[in-house]
């Protein structure tokens, strides 16, 4: 699961990223709501942990126009203020959980895996795409009654490809989904995966391609 924190305060922020590593998330941090609405935008995020007073777009707008412009990513908002009414405007805005500060560790993992479970993480044992099948149980992707097994990292980079849709993504957004923030992986590691996809999916039949768009990064396309 990847998570984006969008909190000014900066030492709690990297606190929660810390957090979140440490419990096996990728997780990465923006100060400000400008910085974290273009983010939350660009990139293909799990769940986002949104503060509400924030300097230059606060939690409630970016919320708003999150769902506005369509993103259905799970929302946690985060306040300092116990406050019923703003408990209220950020739910009917399009937040899914509320969770009010201070709070330990502990009720916020509880609180992200309960969120992850409503949205199917744990449920769902297959991704579709056009006539491809991705078994979430057993790293297999099938077409036409063809079956591979793939490797670990062709495995999430096609899980992420599926599940995100025909959204482009960049080289550097599947850098850090896929090798991690703190990784000395470089384009030419997602070049050479990108090959292998292709070359699968070419052996399977599959009208299902991995498209480059010049200086933005791949989307998966279905061929007429």
């Amino acid at each position: 699961m990847y998570i984006l924190v969008i909190e000014d305060e900066k030492r709690l922020a990297d606190a929660l990223v810390q957090i979140l590593k440490e419990a096996r998330y990728q997780a990465e941090a923006v100060y400000n709501g400008e910085d974290g609405y273009r983010m939350a935008l660009k990139n293909s995020y799990d769940l986002i942990l949104l503060d509400v007073m924030l300097p230059m777009m606060d939690g409630f707008s970016i919320v708003r126009e999150l769902r506005g412009n369509h993103l259905t990513t799970p929302v946690i908002m985060l306040t300092a203020r116990d406050d019923v009414s703003d408990k209220i405007h950020g739910l009917d805005y399009g937040a899914d959980d509320y969770i009010t500060k201070p709070f330990v560790a502990g009720e916020l993992l509880a609180r992200i895996r309960a969120l992850s479970r409503r949205h199917g993480e744990y449920n769902t044992e297959e991704l579709c795409f056009g006539d491809l099948t991705l078994h979430l149980n057993s790293d297999d992707i099938s077409c036409h009654g063809k079956t591979m097994h793939l490797a670990y990292k062709e495995y999430e980079l096609m899980k992420l490809f599926m599940s995100s849709g025909k959204t482009i993504l960049s080289k550097e957004m599947l850098i850090n989904r896929i090798w991690g923030n703190d990784s000395d992986a470089e384009d030419n590691n997602v070049e050479v995966y990108i090959s292998f996809l292709r070359k699968k999916l070419a052996f399977l039949g599959s009208k299902a391609t991995l498209v480059s768009i010049r200086k933005v990064g791949y989307r998966l396309e279905e061929k007429a």
